[in-house]
Protein backbone atom coordinates (compact mmCIF):
# COMPACT_ATOMS: atom_id res chain seq x y z
CA UNK A 1 0.00 0.00 0.00
CA UNK A 2 1.22 3.42 -1.08
CA UNK A 3 0.95 6.49 1.38
CA UNK A 4 -1.65 8.63 0.00
CA UNK A 5 -3.51 6.11 -1.76
CA UNK A 6 -7.38 6.75 -1.95
CA UNK A 7 -10.04 4.29 -1.52
CA UNK A 8 -13.23 4.85 -2.97
CA UNK A 9 -15.91 2.71 -2.01
CA UNK A 10 -19.52 3.34 -3.70
CA UNK A 11 -22.55 2.16 -2.04
CA UNK A 12 -26.15 0.39 -3.07
CA UNK A 13 -29.19 2.48 -3.11
CA UNK A 14 -30.71 2.10 -6.50
CA UNK A 15 -31.69 5.83 -7.94
CA UNK A 16 -30.30 7.18 -4.52
CA UNK A 17 -27.10 6.36 -6.34
CA UNK A 18 -27.70 9.46 -7.95
CA UNK A 19 -26.10 11.36 -5.42
CA UNK A 20 -22.27 9.80 -6.04
CA UNK A 21 -22.43 12.30 -8.96
CA UNK A 22 -21.41 14.79 -6.66
CA UNK A 23 -19.16 12.68 -4.53
CA UNK A 24 -17.12 11.68 -7.39
CA UNK A 25 -17.21 16.03 -8.80
CA UNK A 26 -15.55 16.82 -5.49
CA UNK A 27 -12.81 14.39 -5.88
CA UNK A 28 -12.05 15.75 -8.90
CA UNK A 29 -11.91 18.90 -7.56
CA UNK A 30 -9.59 18.00 -4.90
CA UNK A 31 -7.46 16.69 -7.54
CA UNK A 32 -7.05 13.45 -6.00
CA UNK A 33 -7.02 10.31 -8.17
CA UNK A 34 -8.37 6.33 -6.38
CA UNK A 35 -6.03 4.15 -6.96
CA UNK A 36 -8.66 1.37 -5.44
CA UNK A 37 -12.44 1.41 -6.34
CA UNK A 38 -15.40 -0.97 -4.85
CA UNK A 39 -18.87 -0.70 -5.36
CA UNK A 40 -22.34 -1.94 -4.82
CA UNK A 41 -24.83 -1.91 -7.50
CA UNK A 42 -25.39 1.13 -8.24
CA UNK A 43 -22.51 2.14 -6.63
CA UNK A 44 -20.93 -0.62 -8.99
CA UNK A 45 -21.73 0.88 -11.79
CA UNK A 46 -20.89 4.45 -11.24
CA UNK A 47 -17.95 3.08 -10.10
CA UNK A 48 -16.84 1.50 -12.97
CA UNK A 49 -17.74 4.51 -14.94
CA UNK A 50 -15.02 6.57 -12.76
CA UNK A 51 -12.64 3.90 -13.19
CA UNK A 52 -12.60 3.69 -16.89
CA UNK A 53 -12.21 7.29 -17.14
CA UNK A 54 -15.51 9.28 -16.84
CA UNK A 55 -15.15 12.37 -14.93
CA UNK A 56 -17.52 13.15 -12.59
CA UNK A 57 -19.36 16.39 -14.38
CA UNK A 58 -19.13 13.62 -17.59
CA UNK A 59 -21.24 11.03 -15.66
CA UNK A 60 -23.41 13.50 -14.40
CA UNK A 61 -24.11 14.52 -18.47
CA UNK A 62 -24.43 10.95 -19.28
CA UNK A 63 -27.03 10.29 -16.53
CA UNK A 64 -29.36 13.87 -17.65
CA UNK A 65 -28.89 12.33 -20.92
CA UNK A 66 -29.92 9.40 -20.54
CA UNK A 67 -32.69 10.12 -18.23
CA UNK A 68 -33.73 13.63 -19.38
CA UNK A 69 -36.06 12.10 -22.27
CA UNK A 70 -38.63 10.17 -20.89
CA UNK A 71 -40.15 9.16 -24.47
CA UNK A 72 -36.90 8.08 -25.49
CA UNK A 73 -35.54 5.77 -22.56
CA UNK A 74 -39.08 4.25 -22.37
CA UNK A 75 -39.12 3.34 -26.33
CA UNK A 76 -35.76 1.90 -25.26
CA UNK A 77 -36.72 -0.51 -22.27
CA UNK A 78 -40.20 -0.97 -24.64
CA UNK A 79 -38.02 -2.58 -27.20
CA UNK A 80 -36.48 -5.20 -24.69
CA UNK A 81 -39.87 -6.18 -23.65
CA UNK A 82 -40.47 -9.77 -23.26
CA UNK A 83 -41.60 -11.33 -27.23
CA UNK A 84 -43.69 -14.29 -25.58
CA UNK A 85 -44.15 -15.80 -22.03
CA UNK A 86 -41.56 -18.62 -22.88
CA UNK A 87 -39.30 -15.38 -22.50
CA UNK A 88 -40.29 -14.50 -19.12
CA UNK A 89 -40.18 -18.51 -17.91
CA UNK A 90 -37.63 -19.48 -15.74
CA UNK A 91 -37.70 -23.12 -14.28
CA UNK A 92 -41.09 -23.94 -16.60
CA UNK A 93 -42.60 -20.40 -13.70
CA UNK A 94 -43.57 -17.25 -14.87
CA UNK A 95 -41.77 -14.91 -13.41
CA UNK A 96 -43.77 -11.64 -14.67
CA UNK A 97 -42.48 -8.83 -13.03
CA UNK A 98 -39.59 -9.38 -12.97
CA UNK A 99 -36.79 -7.96 -15.69
CA UNK A 100 -33.79 -8.90 -17.61
CA UNK A 101 -31.22 -6.16 -16.33
CA UNK A 102 -28.19 -7.26 -18.41
CA UNK A 103 -30.35 -6.30 -21.54
CA UNK A 104 -31.33 -3.18 -20.30
CA UNK A 105 -27.97 -2.06 -18.89
CA UNK A 106 -26.59 -2.78 -22.78
CA UNK A 107 -28.61 -0.19 -23.53
CA UNK A 108 -27.77 2.32 -21.00
CA UNK A 109 -24.46 1.93 -19.53
CA UNK A 110 -21.65 3.84 -21.56
CA UNK A 111 -20.63 2.13 -25.20
CA UNK A 112 -16.86 3.21 -24.27
CA UNK A 113 -16.67 0.50 -20.59
CA UNK A 114 -14.12 -2.42 -21.55
CA UNK A 115 -15.22 -5.57 -21.89
CA UNK A 116 -13.06 -7.25 -18.68
CA UNK A 117 -13.38 -6.24 -15.11
CA UNK A 118 -9.32 -6.07 -15.19
CA UNK A 119 -9.11 -3.61 -18.30
CA UNK A 120 -10.56 -0.77 -15.96
CA UNK A 121 -7.30 1.67 -15.36
CA UNK A 122 -8.14 1.28 -11.95
CA UNK A 123 -8.23 -1.54 -9.65
CA UNK A 124 -12.20 -2.14 -9.41
CA UNK A 125 -14.33 -4.38 -7.15
CA UNK A 126 -17.91 -5.12 -7.73
CA UNK A 127 -19.98 -7.07 -5.13
CA UNK A 128 -22.76 -9.37 -5.56
CA UNK A 129 -24.70 -11.91 -3.31
CA UNK A 130 -24.87 -15.35 -3.74
CA UNK A 131 -28.16 -16.47 -2.82
CA UNK A 132 -27.77 -20.28 -1.95
CA UNK A 133 -24.26 -19.69 0.22
CA UNK A 134 -25.60 -16.43 1.41
CA UNK A 135 -22.87 -14.23 0.85
CA UNK A 136 -20.81 -11.62 -0.60
CA UNK A 137 -19.06 -12.62 -4.45
CA UNK A 138 -16.27 -10.06 -4.87
CA UNK A 139 -15.24 -9.86 -8.89
CA UNK A 140 -12.24 -8.61 -9.61
CA UNK A 141 -12.24 -9.66 -13.14
CA UNK A 142 -13.67 -11.22 -16.01
CA UNK A 143 -17.03 -10.29 -17.77
CA UNK A 144 -17.80 -6.80 -16.66
CA UNK A 145 -21.49 -6.61 -17.59
CA UNK A 146 -22.44 -9.61 -16.06
CA UNK A 147 -20.67 -8.57 -12.47
CA UNK A 148 -22.22 -5.25 -13.19
CA UNK A 149 -25.78 -7.03 -13.73
CA UNK A 150 -25.15 -9.17 -10.63
CA UNK A 151 -24.35 -6.79 -8.56
CA UNK A 152 -27.42 -4.48 -9.44
CA UNK A 153 -29.98 -7.56 -9.47
CA UNK A 154 -32.69 -6.14 -7.12
CA UNK A 155 -34.67 -8.84 -5.75
CA UNK A 156 -38.60 -8.74 -7.14
CA UNK A 157 -37.68 -6.51 -10.14
CA UNK A 158 -34.65 -8.07 -11.97
CA UNK A 159 -33.53 -11.59 -12.62
CA UNK A 160 -31.04 -13.57 -10.79
CA UNK A 161 -28.15 -13.43 -12.36
CA UNK A 162 -25.96 -17.09 -12.80
CA UNK A 163 -22.23 -16.68 -13.19
CA UNK A 164 -20.42 -19.93 -13.33
CA UNK A 165 -23.58 -22.09 -12.26
CA UNK A 166 -23.91 -19.76 -9.00
CA UNK A 167 -27.05 -17.60 -8.75
CA UNK A 168 -26.08 -14.12 -7.62
CA UNK A 169 -28.51 -11.13 -6.63
CA UNK A 170 -28.09 -7.75 -5.76
CA UNK A 171 -25.04 -7.16 -3.69
CA UNK A 172 -26.53 -4.53 -0.97
CA UNK A 173 -28.22 -7.75 0.51
CA UNK A 174 -25.11 -8.66 1.77
CA UNK A 175 -22.33 -5.92 1.88
CA UNK A 176 -23.97 -2.74 0.62
CA UNK A 177 -20.89 -0.72 1.29
CA UNK A 178 -17.76 -2.32 1.22
CA UNK A 179 -15.34 -0.86 2.83
CA UNK A 180 -13.90 -3.74 3.64
CA UNK A 181 -12.20 -4.55 -0.01
CA UNK A 182 -9.66 -1.50 0.16
CA UNK A 183 -8.88 -1.49 3.51
CA UNK A 184 -5.16 -3.37 2.36
CA UNK A 185 -4.85 -1.19 -0.61
CA UNK A 186 -5.30 2.31 0.31
CA UNK A 187 -4.48 4.36 3.03
CA UNK A 188 -7.26 7.12 2.58
CA UNK A 189 -10.40 5.74 2.74
CA UNK A 190 -14.06 7.58 1.67
CA UNK A 191 -16.70 5.43 1.81
CA UNK A 192 -20.56 6.85 0.38
CA UNK A 193 -23.93 5.29 1.75
CA UNK A 194 -26.88 5.89 -0.09
CA UNK A 195 -29.63 3.36 1.12
CA UNK A 196 -31.08 6.17 2.71
CA UNK A 197 -34.56 5.12 4.82
CA UNK A 198 -38.25 5.55 5.42
CA UNK A 199 -39.92 9.33 5.59
CA UNK A 200 -42.84 10.45 7.12
CA UNK A 201 -44.43 11.59 10.54
CA UNK A 202 -44.52 8.87 13.44
CA UNK A 203 -48.11 6.79 13.40
CA UNK A 204 -48.62 7.05 10.11
CA UNK A 205 -48.93 3.66 8.42
CA UNK A 206 -46.91 3.44 4.98
CA UNK A 207 -48.48 0.97 2.30
CA UNK A 208 -46.89 -2.15 1.44
CA UNK A 209 -44.79 -1.13 -1.40
CA UNK A 210 -43.25 1.56 0.85
CA UNK A 211 -42.53 -0.72 3.25
CA UNK A 212 -40.90 -3.31 1.04
CA UNK A 213 -38.32 -1.01 -0.16
CA UNK A 214 -37.72 0.79 3.27
CA UNK A 215 -37.33 -3.09 4.83
CA UNK A 216 -34.00 -3.00 2.22
CA UNK A 217 -33.17 0.21 2.89
CA UNK A 218 -33.12 -0.42 7.17
CA UNK A 219 -31.22 -3.63 6.20
CA UNK A 220 -28.43 -1.64 4.50
CA UNK A 221 -28.34 0.95 7.00
CA UNK A 222 -27.83 -1.77 9.97
CA UNK A 223 -24.93 -3.50 7.95
CA UNK A 224 -23.19 -0.14 6.75
CA UNK A 225 -23.19 1.12 10.49
CA UNK A 226 -21.79 -2.57 11.77
CA UNK A 227 -19.14 -2.66 9.39
CA UNK A 228 -17.80 0.71 9.90
CA UNK A 229 -17.84 0.07 13.79
CA UNK A 230 -15.43 -2.76 12.66
CA UNK A 231 -13.40 -1.34 10.26
CA UNK A 232 -11.17 1.90 8.90
CA UNK A 233 -13.12 4.60 7.05
CA UNK A 234 -11.75 7.86 7.01
CA UNK A 235 -14.90 9.85 5.23
CA UNK A 236 -18.21 7.72 5.55
CA UNK A 237 -20.91 10.00 3.51
CA UNK A 238 -24.62 9.57 4.22
CA UNK A 239 -26.30 12.60 2.22
CA UNK A 240 -30.20 12.85 2.60
CA UNK A 241 -31.56 10.30 0.04
CA UNK A 242 -34.28 8.69 1.22
CA UNK A 243 -37.32 11.08 -0.35
CA UNK A 244 -36.19 8.91 -3.36
CA UNK A 245 -37.45 5.46 -4.28
CA UNK A 246 -34.70 2.94 -6.10
CA UNK A 247 -36.45 2.87 -9.11
CA UNK A 248 -36.68 7.23 -9.64
CA UNK A 249 -34.08 7.42 -12.28
CA UNK A 250 -36.71 8.81 -14.77
CA UNK A 251 -36.23 12.09 -11.73
CA UNK A 252 -32.42 12.05 -12.25
CA UNK A 253 -32.41 16.28 -12.65
CA UNK A 254 -34.68 16.80 -9.46
CA UNK A 255 -32.30 13.87 -7.43
CA UNK A 256 -28.99 16.12 -8.63
CA UNK A 257 -30.54 19.34 -7.53
CA UNK A 258 -32.03 18.35 -4.26
CA UNK A 259 -28.41 16.65 -3.43
CA UNK A 260 -25.98 19.41 -5.10
CA UNK A 261 -25.06 20.38 -0.99
CA UNK A 262 -22.93 17.31 -1.24
CA UNK A 263 -20.34 18.27 -3.30
CA UNK A 264 -19.64 20.92 -0.97
CA UNK A 265 -20.05 18.44 1.83
CA UNK A 266 -18.01 15.66 0.34
CA UNK A 267 -14.56 18.55 -0.19
CA UNK A 268 -15.26 19.85 3.42
CA UNK A 269 -14.98 16.36 4.89
CA UNK A 270 -12.53 15.10 2.83
CA UNK A 271 -10.14 18.04 3.40
CA UNK A 272 -10.81 18.08 7.35
CA UNK A 273 -9.88 14.08 7.80
CA UNK A 274 -6.49 14.52 5.58
CA UNK A 275 -5.52 17.25 7.79
CA UNK A 276 -6.66 15.85 11.08
CA UNK A 277 -5.61 12.34 10.23
CA UNK A 278 -8.96 11.18 11.77
CA UNK A 279 -12.11 10.15 10.43
CA UNK A 280 -15.24 12.18 9.75
CA UNK A 281 -18.90 11.32 9.00
CA UNK A 282 -21.29 13.57 7.17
Amino acid sequence: MDDGSVGLVLGAGGARGIAHVHVLRAIDDLGLRPSAIAGTSIGAIMGACYANGMSGDAIREFLLDRFGHRKAIMASLWALRARSLGELAGSGRPRLGELDLGRILERLLPPTLPALIEDLPIDTKIVATRYYSHDDAVFASGPLLSALTASAAMPAIFHPVVIDGIVHIDGGMTNPVPIDLVQQSASFIIGVDVSGGPQGEEGSIPNKVDVLYAASQLMQRSIVREKALRMRCDVMLAPPVGAWRVLDFMRTDAVLKATEPLFEETKAAVERAMKRGSSSIV
